[in-house]
């Protein structure tokens, strides 16, 4: 066999398996999920009829390689009022069908069947995924748990080597929470183009607010990429963008604009509506950036109150990644156990993360829900 997952083992894994048991005999409290439309997080219905209602009235599919002119104009005017503002003109961002598709465009664009990406190495499964489609390495730098999950400069200059073609940076990070808030020198001396995925720069949590890293960093070739998915609750409209500083727009954007062109993915309804979404969605992603606060206020409460954790409160996003630091050296036992004791959280190493012991849940998850399961989370601890 060969091609995509060739020999690769499907079978779900042990804590997969345990699971469906759990489910068919009984249920858990599930403190994974980062899916809004399962926790009570829905974007206004009557903003989504007004938001589509002129395209109803005058459909007409008239696409443009790089995206509507509306829904870029509104994008740029989103990053004019981050914090620092990243001034951008319309043909600075390219539309996509959500994050996924944008960093396989990139990949195409920056790197040849061979050459390699760094990736921090406590990352989301699907790049793996994405790299191996476009035959890849994604090759791991470190975070320094100890200095709040930043990253390790020295990692980065190592492992970066002739057929190195970008940097991936996520910030906030995911699970750990950790924000580039300021100027990398080692970035600088790489020299190399980055892709700064930022789909949870709306909710600042330890910081103030999420600096977009090409206003840090406007020397070098940045692709910012966000969607509508995490800011506005809206995965089931698949719509993404990449944001292009003027660095990576002069040197990139042409190729960018042709690769975009081959396959047209993003709804055109949909793009439609994004100038509507930004101009009144603006209060409902205040109001879940208050939910998320106050749970991870919650959340964190509680867990500090247990003995056999440390738990860093995350610079931003909704997940926390708290330290097992007595009793549990192994993740997957430690993760059966508490399924068994009705709750689910996911182990450090379904993110590539090895080192200690370590556990990832969601504070996305529905307020009296997260309270319940992180009760029965630090109480499943105190047991045998």
């Amino acid at each position: 066999m060969t091609g995509f997952l060739a020999g690769e083992d499907l079978t779900p894994n042990a804590i997969e398996q345990a699971r469906q048991r759990k489910a068919a005999t009984g249920g858990y409290i599930d403190l994974t999920s980062s899916n809004p439309t399962h926790q009570g997080v829905l974007f206004p219905c009557d903003t989504l009829q007004r938001a589509s209602a002129d395209y109803w009235a005058n459909r007409r599919y008239d696409p443009d390689p790089r995206g509507l002119q509306a829904a870029r104009l509104a994008i740029a005017q989103y990053y004019a009022g981050r914090t620092p503002a990243l001034q951008l003109d319309a043909d600075q961002v390219v539309i996509t069908a959500g994050t996924s598709e944008a960093y396989s465009l990139l990949f195409a664009l920056l790197t040849n069947p061979g050459d390699n990406v760094l990736a921090p190495s406590i990352s989301y499964p699907l790049f793996d995924y994405i790299a191996m489609m476009h035959h890849i390495e994604l090759r791991p730098y470190a975070l320094d748990e100890r200095r709040g999950w930043r990253i390790d400069p020295a990692s980065l200059r190592l492992q970066a080597d002739e057929r190195t073609r970008a940097v991936l940076i996520i910030s906030p990070h995911n699970p750990t929470g950790a924000v580039v808030s300021a100027r990398l020198p080692v970035l600088h001396a790489l020299g190399l183009p980055v892709i700064c995925d930022e789909v949870f720069a709306a909710f600042p949590y330890h910081v103030p607010s999420v600096p977009p890293v090409g206003a840090l960093h406007p020397e070098l070739p940045v692709f910012h990429l966000n969607g509508i998915s995490k800011m506005f609750a809206l995965p089931d409209l698949k719509l993404g963008w990449i944001a292009l500083n003027a660095a990576a727009h002069d040197r990139f954007g042409a190729r960018l604009e042709i690769l975009n062109d081959t396959f047209l993915s993003a709804s055109m309804l949909t793009q439609s509506m994004v100038p509507a979404i930004f101009e009144y969605g603006t209060a409902f992603t205040h109001t879940m950036h208050e939910r998320i606060k106050r749970s991870l206020d919650m959340a964190i409460e509680l867990l500090d109150g247990c003995a056999n954790l440390r738990v860093r409160p995350p610079d931003g996003g909704y997940y926390l990644f708290p330290e097992v630091v007595a009793g549990w050296k192994d993740e997957e036992a430690l993760v059966l156990h508490l399924l068994d004791h009705g709750v689910l959280v996911h182990p450090g190493y379904f993110y590539g993360y090895e080192q200690g012991t370590h556990l990832v849940l969601s504070c996305l998850t529905e307020p009296e829900q997260l309270h319940h399961g992180v009760k029965r989370l630090v109480a499943a601890l105190a047991l045998p």
